[in-house]
């Protein structure tokens, strides 16, 4: 079986990172300092983002980048950022920065 578009996302993102991609509940991709989700479908940006509710660190959706515009605007005014599906920051997260 081979992978899906947000498997491959994931799994190229976690590489990136220096972090491993099991698929579970919560974020997608976990490092000691991000939280990534990796969302495949504009529809599904809002569910991304829910995904990402409680974690104290940065924290980032991942997109295709034909929806790298979609989710910056769904992110506008939130602490959330934007990769696209090769890891690059499209934008940064908001807000104050944790120490």
């Amino acid at each position: 079986m081979s992978d899906t578009q947000h498997d491959k996302i994931a799994k190229v993102v976690a590489k990136k990172k220096g972090a491993s991609y099991p698929p579970s509940k919560g974020a997608d991709v976990v490092t000691p300092k991000e939280a990534i989700e990796v969302e495949v479908d504009a529809a599904k940006l809002s569910e991304g983002m829910q995904q990402l509710q409680g974690y104290k660190k940065q924290r980032y959706l991942a997109v295709p980048t034909n929806l790298v515009d979609a989710a910056k605007e769904r992110v506008k005014h939130t602490q959330v950022g934007v990769m696209d599906e090769t890891g690059r920051i499209r934008k940064r997260p908001g807000g104050k920065k944790s120490k």
